[in-house]
């Protein structure tokens, strides 16, 4: 056994130890009368909303991930905090609009990023560390880099993946061409599809929770499919682009994305057959979503829009929550939700408590998910720095804004954002335009120093007029003079 196994199964055993004398269980596998839910929380990066064949898409097979559809309550109206990463994954991880903080001005965070989400921050994790979980975070991390910032400095116990925004599949090297692999704070080199080791590590921190009889919150983000397109048996298109453009503008096919979703897939499977095994499934709330809306190779019908772009299709996401004790199964939900809803939809679960500092900007989501509540109507907002971007969803209507260009859609009767009734309903439009600028005034400003991203025309072909976002901060739509 390696030194590092012996020092993680150590760590290990001194949770569970710790947790058996603070919940005053007698024995190492006895069982309080009422436990806690354990929680998994899947997060793939830049899948399109119809990127499974539970949300529509006829040329894959997404069969775990459909059977967790088919026995939980998949979202209809489910949106992402932002649509790019690093934004989102601050809201995911805080309950809090993203803008609250300067970790949430990132548009993504930059290789070289000198920001990150503050350890002082609450978080879903320490929250539920604090209620007594064990805490693991397996893939993605994104959100500042050592010594200051890191999943050990915000609330996980543990952590095993990578600290940047992508990483090659089979060098695990980062877009700044450095091996980007850790385990909790001490960099690895491990073979393999990353892919792989992600979902060999989910099932290992299942067992070690299972084993021990300590609730766990589980983070599994996936890099898949965010680029480069390198599915398994591609170790020679990873040998290629070594050393050069991990973003990888000249490499990916349809064929190649949709086996990156299937080989996810399959880990998924991994997990709730561990789960399964451990005999902890039915308290398990698994949950499953998407950072942001797909980029180049995803099917986002009947969106339009793409991954940093505020129309829908950059966006809307897949978005499914199972927990066979005590949600409905096979059932849909119109209820309108984001990113942030997360974090008080399960401390309310766990029975555990917000930090009263700290006030959620999300909404429970249980009582809609169990038919004890109707659904909620919500008023949501979004900025983004690329393109003067803007947007607000009130009710069925959203305001949207690209460059010096302004919008007034009803998103449920016209998905694809065609019909501009900004002038046929300019009573609606003015609110929503009101409202945006009431709520921006009470989130930090954009600053030209922060990184943003966008789409050119010389990367891909059906975006002609747009050009490299300038890192400029832009002015936002006026208000209605008078």
């Amino acid at each position: 056994m390696s030194h590092d196994v012996s020092r993680r199964t150590l760590l290990w055993q001194a949770a569970a130890g710790a947790f058996a004398l603070s919940s005053g269980i007698r024995g190492a596998f006895a069982q309080p009368a009422s436990r806690p839910p354990n929680i998994v929380f899947i997060l793939a990066d830049d899948l399109g909303y119809a990127d499974l064949a539970c949300y529509g898409r006829p040329d894959l097979r997404t069969p775990n991930v459909d059977r967790l559809a088919a026995t939980g309550v998949r979202f209809l109206q489910a949106y992402a905090n932002s649509a790019v990463c690093t934004a989102t994954r601050v809201a995911l991880i805080t309950g809090r609009y993203q803008y609250r903080l300067s970790i949430g001005l990132e548009e993504p965070l930059a290789a070289a990023g000198t920001v990150g989400l503050p350890p002082e921050e609450p978080t879903l994790a320490s929250l539920l560390r604090k209620a007594g979980y064990g805490t693991a975070l397996v893939g993605k991390w994104h959100l500042g880099r050592l010594p200051k910032f890191g999943p050990l400095l915000s609330g996980y116990d543990h952590f095993y993946g990578f600290r940047g925004g992508a990483v090659d599949y089979y060098s695990h090297a980062g877009t700044d061409q450095k091996a980007d692999l850790w385990d909790d704070d001490v960099p690895v080199e491990q073979a393999g599809y990353l892919t792989d080791l992600l979902g060999a590590r989910a099932e290992e921190v299942i067992k070690r929770y299972t084993q021990s009889r300590q609730p766990f919150f589980l983070s599994l983000h996936f890099n898949a499919p965010h680029w480069p397109w390198e599915a398994p048996g591609d170790e020679a298109e990873s040998a290629r682009i070594r050393g050069t453009n991990l973003f990888h503008f000249d490499g990916g096919t349809q064929k190649t994305y949709q086996r990156m979703i299937e080989q996810m897939d399959l880990q998924i499977g991994r997990v709730l057959a561990s789960l399964e095994r451990g005999g902890v499934l039915d308290n398990t709330i698994v949950v499953f979503t998407s950072d942001n809306g797909g980029e180049r190779f995803a099917d986002t019908w009947p969106f339009t829009g793409r991954k940093t772009e505020l129309l829908e299709g950059g966006l809307r996401i897949p978005s499914i929550v199972c927990w066979p004790a005590h949600l409905p199964k096979g059932h849909t939900s119109n209820q309108v939700a984001i990113s942030m809803d997360w974090v008080p939809t399960l401390l309310a679960a766990a029975g555990a408590s917000p930090d009263p500092t700290h006030q959620t900007d999300g909404i429970d989501l249980l009582p809609a998910l169990t038919g004890a509540a109707p659904t909620v109507p919500r008023k949501l907002f979004w900025r983004y720095k690329a393109n003067a971007q803007r947007a607000a969803r009130d009710g069925d209507y959203k305001f949207l804004k690209i460059l010096d260009n302004t919008f007034l859609f009803n998103v449920v009767e016209d998905p694809m954002e065609r019909a501009n009734l900004k002038r046929r309903l300019p009573a609606v439009y003015d609110r929503l335009v009101d409202d945006w600028h009431a709520w921006n005034e009470t989130m930090l400003p954009e600053i030209d120093e922060s990184n943003t991203g966008g789409i050119s025309g010389e990367q891909q072909a059906d975006h002609p007029g747009a050009t490299k976002p300038s890192g400029k901060a832009d002015n936002p739509p006026p208000r209605k003079k008078g």
